[in-house]
């Protein structure tokens, strides 16, 4: 049997190693890579959100790379977050857009280098922008907390102040809007383009920030004093509302209706501050959008339309016709602290 050369066997063990190595550059370049950006990184929501996507991540065996706007309304830093994620080889993107209209064009270049970008809770401006949606129906949130109020005030004369979040946000206008049409203001649908302000006595943008509900809530107790029942856009403005109604010794006389089922503000429904709140899942939302992503770099095939990611009323207080969970229920699904 002939020899073999110790050059010879050296070449093949080079030879050998380099097949191993390529291999391996081969499955880590196989890895999915899934970016998620959020609004901001310190709101509870979205903490919950960046939770649920890393467990989706390393469940999938998937590589997350994440990013967010330093606060909310930050276009420009999500503008950069996207443009990063897409040049480290991210094939799909999560976004929940701070500026439905504003980001568009960056998310046309990245779905035009062939990223999946699917938005988060809030949508984009037009909704095709995107492949797909993920997210609460907000327009039910609002107006299961409308029906709720209606019920609750039991044909008393409500007298309406709304703590909105900033102008001409989609996801503010639909909780807004389903809120009115819940209590009963006619002419209200779900594609109902802009805030509409029949039936309110005050309305006014609290930008989902406690302070600054207090101050709103102020500011309308001073234009109406006779106001007996507060929408607010999430449970911090709702906290915050709360606030100005005690030191003006009226929170016992004012019904306060909130969304987002965080687990202060579940708390907070418990103390009888909030008497119902519509609970939406970010978790969900974003397990979701992950396990999409992923299917995406194994199979080739985008997800497509809008999934409801689901929404719960949450009151210890029920009201007949209005389907409702106690807020035992509420923190057992809740997000944040």
């Amino acid at each position: 049997m002939p020899q073999i050369k110790r050059s010879t066997k050296l070449t093949i063990a080079a030879l050998t190693a380099a097949v191993a190595v390529t291999g391996a550059a081969l499955a880590a370049s196989s890895q999915p890579i899934i970016g998620l950006i959020t609004k901001t990184e310190t709101n509870p929501f979205f903490v919950k959100m960046k939770e649920g996507a890393e467990k989706a991540a390393t469940a999938g065996g998937a590589k997350l790379l994440s990013g967010a706007g330093k606060t909310d309304g930050d276009n420009a830093g999500q503008v950069t977050a996207l443009e990063n994620m897409v040049a480290a080889g991210a094939k799909t993107i999560l976004i929940t857009p701070s500026d439905s209209k504003a980001i568009v064009p960056a998310i046309a270049k990245a779905r035009a280098a062939g990223v999946m970008v699917i938005a988060l809770d809030s949508p984009t401006e037009p909704a095709s922008a995107v492949d797909a949606l993920f997210a609460t129906n907000n327009y039910k949130a609002g107006q299961l907390i409308g029906q709720y109020a209606k019920k609750a005030m039991a044909g008393k004369k409500a007298v309406i102040a709304t703590l909105d979040l900033f102008p001409g946000q989609p996801v503010g206008i639909a909780r807004h809007n389903g809120f009115l049409q819940g209590f009963g203001t006619a002419g209200i649908t779900a594609t109902t383009a802009t805030q509409v302000a029949t039936g309110v006595a005050c309305a006014a943008d609290s930008f989902g920030d406690q302070a600054k509900g207090q101050t709103a809530m102020e500011n309308c107790l001073q234009k109406n004093p006779d106001i007996n029942i507060v929408y607010t856009i999430n449970e911090p403005a709702a906290a915050g509302a709360y606030q100005a109604l005690k030191a003006a010794g009226k929170e016992k006389d004012v019904l306060i209706v909130s969304v987002d089922g965080g687990c202060a503000g579940v708390r907070n429904v418990q103390a009888g501050v909030i008497a119902a709140t519509s609970q939406q899942y970010p978790l969900k939302m974003a397990s979701m959008g992950v396990q999409a992503g992923i299917n995406y770099v194994k199979s080739g095939k985008k997800v497509s339309g809008y999934t409801d990611t689901g929404v719960t009323l949450i009151s210890d207080k029920a009201q007949a016709g209005v389907p409702s969970k106690d807020s035992k229920f509420g923190l057992a699904n809740c997000w944040g602290q």
